[in-house]
């Protein structure tokens, strides 16, 4: 496999999404690492910058006000409410990589894919999925700073994402990160050919 692969000659949209501490920021990180032509979007976003995060690089971060004008716009391409804080994509910029013939990926939750899907049909949705649910229990148990009211309501969202993989286009498990990430690759850079991506079933 090139370490650094030739864009495709029709550019695709790529969502990736699965169930929370399946490794989704990981991956994509990987990603970014290994294969820096990758063009991942940055999100928007209401709540406040965390100590070391970047303007314009982890995340767009944006005023109540502003947020709603990009809504009121018709400006994002997903948006959703997470613990009382709003997530969202930004249409344009992702327009404007697409138009250059280039791939363009997405890393948002089960809800923002779906909005993606019904917007953009001709999107790639790929579900990244745990090696199994005993691994992802033990991923959401490990990060230690939630009591255990908010760990078991963490694992119901999870069980009830995982039974959405059915939804989307491809799976990766993510059973070893460099591998996860390459293969997310060969997704974003396969000829869309020959797949009816987006088409009802």
């Amino acid at each position: 496999m090139p370490e650094a692969p030739e864009p495709p000659a029709t550019a695709r949209l790529t969502v990736l999404s699965g169930p929370s501490g399946v490794g989704k920021g990981t991956v994509v990180a990987e990603v970014r690492r290994r294969h820096p032509e990758v063009w991942v979007s940055v999100s928007v976003t209401t709540r406040a910058r965390r100590p070391g995060e970047v303007d314009g690089v982890h995340y767009h971060f944006l005023t109540g006000a502003e947020f709603d004008r990009l809504v009121a716009e018709d400006g994002l391409l997903e948006w959703a409410e997470y613990a009382g804080n709003r997530y969202g994509t930004p249409e344009a910029p992702v327009r404007e990589r697409l138009a250059t013939g280039a791939p363009a990926l997405l890393e948002i939750e089960l809800q923002g894919a779906r909005q993606v899907r019904a917007r953009a049909p001709e999107a790639q949705l790929v579900f990244l999925a745990p090696p199994s649910w005993a691994e992802l229990v033990s991923r959401l148990a490990g990060r230690g700073s939630e009591p255990p009211a908010v760990q078991e309501r963490r694992l119901a969202i999870a069980q009830a994402e995982l039974d959405a993989a059915g939804e989307f286009d491809a799976v990766v498990v993510n059973d070893d990160v460099t591998r996860a990430a390459d293969e997310l690759v060969g997704l974003l850079t396969a000829p869309s050919s020959g797949r009816s991506v987006g088409a009802s079933e």
